[in-house]
């Protein structure tokens, strides 16, 4: 009996280990295929227009039975090496955006289902909006906080992806290009993916010794900001989390760029690192605090001349004197900064031209310190020349020359015009300042000549100029 169980039981083990063989066939295995499907509807606002609503002070509660609030957004934060913490900030648009937001979540390792670039939808009803300590912010109902954490069971609920295809939708984000650190010190760049060159971490951190991206103690890593500098001076925070995987990591001791998520904790700027990989530190330490180097424009700059940040191209050329304006000048649509407008000037110059002047609006400060503008491009052959008309005297006006142009500087009075030089901001946009210290005759009265662009003869160009401001 013994004998005839275990032959039928070795049988049975047969015919099931052919069976189990015959289901998985090399060439008949596959994956099963997994399908994306939207859960909301298309949006019914944009995300601009939903941050709005943020009220001064308090919080907007957007109505839970309501018509459907529905908005678009890019991901730009990762929480995969804990430096982002029950938190996704988000931008509208994956390039140039123009607002972004931060969810609270009462979830970790989000970027496991919303990774850097994932498109996702956001159905706000029933969820508050408002200013948590310096950020406007998107959460759930607290009894607690003015903006709670959303429970994870919940996030389906207000949070998704959006399909392309079969699976999420993730763009490449191109972060915007700042000029200096100052510049992303301002609230339009909060929860948006930005990038600034030039810069590194300050030398108290990392010479002799470099410092680890956050300190420890009794063994315990916590929270810790580290001072990052740029050429002319400017500064910041980079804050790591005490939390951060890369925290026992030594800083980068060189100089580079550097990619950031902008953020504010009540009036002190901190900005935030997804990874060691957003900075890219493979040039060689500067002197910081470049004598040579400009400050940014202040909040008391104002336009040199009607039109002169180029956005509007009617009211630049109702600004420019009876001369009109010389090729190969033109409107650089979308080639400005962060995607604005701007002067483009592109094409072999045929001569020694001025390719316009501009003549002074009403309004403008009595005693201007300096003039400012962008720059971003290249010229060879030949650089570029400025004119800054003047009340009295010979000739008419003071001249400022670029000529090797290749980072931010301050230009002096010169006393002629010359177009030697070439110029090369390496894709990046560098800060012109005129400084007007010996030039004390400036013609100010509305309705005059006050400021002209020259080209030299046979200098090729590929430049984009805006913001032409004075102060």
């Amino acid at each position: 009996m013994k004998t005839y169980t275990t032959i039928k039981t070795l049988v049975f083990s047969a015919i099931v280990a052919t069976t189990f063989t015959s289901c998985i066939k090399d060439d008949d295995w596959s994956t099963p295929e997994v399908l994306c499907n939207n859960r909301f509807d298309a949006a019914t606002t944009q995300m601009a227009a939903f941050a709005a609503l943020a009220p001064a002070t308090g919080t907007y509660k957007v109505p839970a039975n309501g018509a459907p609030v529905i908005f678009d957004a890019y991901v730009v934060s990762s929480d995969e090496n804990g430096n982002f913490y029950k938190t996704i900030s988000f931008q509208d648009k994956p390039s140039n955006p123009t607002i972004g937001l931060q969810m609270e979540v009462d979830k970790a390792s989000n970027y496991a289902d919303f990774p850097v670039g994932a498109h996702i939808r956001i159905k706000a009803n029933g969820l508050v909006l408002g200013m948590d300590r310096g950020t406007v912010k998107i959460g759930s109902v607290d009894p607690t906080y003015a903006i709670g954490r959303i429970p994870s069971i919940l996030l389906t609920r207000y949070l998704a992806g959006v399909c392309d295809g079969n699976k999420l939708d993730v763009a490449t984000l191109v972060p915007t290009k700042l000029a200096t650190l100052n510049l992303a010190k301002a609230d339009k760049y909060i929860n948006t993916l930005v990038q600034v060159s030039d810069v590194q971490f300050d030398g108290e951190l990392v010479v002799p010794t470099p410092k680890t991206f956050i300190e420890y103690v009794a063994g315990v890593g916590v929270d810790t900001n580290r001072k990052i500098v740029g050429k002319n001076g400017n500064s910041t925070d980079i804050r790591n989390s005490g939390f951060s995987t890369f925290g026992a990591n030594l800083l980068p001791t060189k100089s580079g760029s550097i990619t950031f998520v902008v953020s504010r904790f009540n009036a002190a700027w901190q900005m935030l690192i997804r990874n060691p990989s957003d900075i890219n530190f493979t040039n060689e330490r500067f002197a910081a605090g470049d004598p040579n180097a400009p400050d940014d424009p202040s909040s008391t700059a104002v336009n040199l001349f009607a039109g002169s940040d180029f956005e509007n191209w009617a009211t630049f050329i109702g600004s420019i004197n009876s001369f009109g304006i010389k090729p190969p000048t033109a409107q650089g649509v979308g080639q400005g900064l962060n995607g604005s407008n701007s002067l483009q000037i592109k094409g072999t110059a045929p001569g020694n031209d001025y390719l316009f002047t501009s003549v002074a609006p009403s309004g403008l400060p009595t005693s201007p310190k300096r003039i400012t503008f962008y720059i971003k491009g290249t010229a060879t052959g030949k650089s570029l020349s400025f004119n800054v008309y003047r009340t009295s005297g010979s000739p008419a006006y003071y001249t400022y020359n670029l000529l090797n142009f290749t980072n931010s500087s301050v230009i002096n009075v010169s006393d002629a015009n010359d177009y030697r030089g070439s110029i090369n901001t390496n894709g990046e946009w560098k800060l012109v300042e005129l400084n007007l210290s010996g030039a004390p005759l400036i013609n100010l009265a509305a309705g005059k000549d006050i400021f002209a662009i020259k080209t030299g003869s046979g200098g090729v160009y590929d430049i984009n100029i805006d913001n032409i401001k004075i102060e």
